[in-house]
């Protein structure tokens, strides 16, 4: 059931493209600095597509404009294409922080050496998490995954971890074989969903933030369709940076992190489902590690991307 290598591969080769805006405060890249908080001049910072770029975009520059101030630098904030763009940008030093996916970052991690340094806490001020889905209509035949077999299911986007890695899986556990079930990748989240709505696939992939996104929106009737099959927790999106930074910026950018008021992370967070903001919790590697194992069982390797 798993997707060929090369698929992946094209697709990381394809994503260079990005949608940038310049934001902060400190003036202009060539006005500002060298320091341990901004040894380039500008950090660039980059969001993986998770939600519609209408809502991400705005809701990411607070956390950018926040961040820009608390380090004194200007921040240069890109919404990649997609998630395999993040990491080939981040590979070829286009990016100094980033916002991944969980599996995401543990691409980012082989090919960048990216560290995690933080992720959306909830008002309690723990770990915030959620969890894959696979829906279809409320007067379908299938009742479980396993009755998937000959239909069609919507998937997100390649490297997506809700949206592609973990309902692969969940087919494989479920005893069902390469060709199985018809696989359509929609080109992210939303689209995913809409595919079901508009009735154009059988099934398809809706995570506990966008399904929370779309009841919110009216998108989404949940009493018209069924949920099938639902992951275990994941531990929400990491903030990362990139390897080889300085190690005195790697400081900078944790503790500039950490010390944010929820207010200036809590519009990305709500997109993803952290409502009412916390503070963003310290993260490292050994958060991930399910993440990590689950690439290796599915065959995704460093070697393959």
């Amino acid at each position: 059931m798993s997707v060929r290598r090369s698929t992946f591969v094209s697709a990381l080769m394809a994503g260079l493209a990005a949608t940038s805006l310049l934001t902060g405060c400190g003036g202009s890249d060539e006005s500002a600095s060298s320091s341990a908080t901004c040894p380039d001049g500008k950090i660039r910072f980059g969001v993986e597509p998770f939600e519609d770029p209408a809502r991400l975009t705005p809701a990411a520059k607070v956390l950018a404009d926040a961040l820009s101030k608390s380090l004194d630098c200007p921040v240069e904030l890109t919404i990649t294409e997609d998630y395999s763009a993040e990491v080939l940008a981040m590979e070829n030093r286009k990016l100094d922080i980033g916002v991944f996916g969980p599996l995401g970052y543990v691409f980012a991690s082989k090919r960048a050496d990216a560290e995690a340094l933080a992720s959306f806490g909830d008002a309690d001020g723990e770990l915030s998490s959620y969890t894959a889905g696979i829906w279809v209509p409320a007067k379908s035949p299938v009742t479980s995954i396993e009755e998937l077999r000959g239909k069609s299911l919507a998937l997100a986007s390649i490297g997506s971890t809700s949206g592609d890695a973990l309902p692969r899986k969940a087919l494989l556990d479920a005893g069902l074989a390469k060709d199985d079930v018809k696989l359509t990748y929609a080109g992210g989240h939303p689209e995913a969903l809409l595919a079901l709505v508009n009735g154009a696939v059988d099934a398809a992939e809706i995570n506990s933030q966008q399904l929370a996104g779309a009841k919110e929106a009216g998108t989404f009737d949940p009493s018209k369709f069924r949920r099938v099959w639902s992951s275990d927790p994941i531990p929400n999106d990491p903030i990362t940076v990139r390897g080889d930074m300085p190690a005195e910026f790697k400081t900078a950018v944790r503790d500039a992190l950490l010390d944010l008021d929820p207010a200036a992370v809590g519009k990305i967070g709500a997109l993803l489902d952290v409502s009412p903001p916390g503070p963003l919790v310290r993260v490292d590697e050994t958060t991930y590690q399910p993440l990590f194992e689950l690439a290796d069982s599915l065959g995704l390797t460093e070697e393959d991307v």
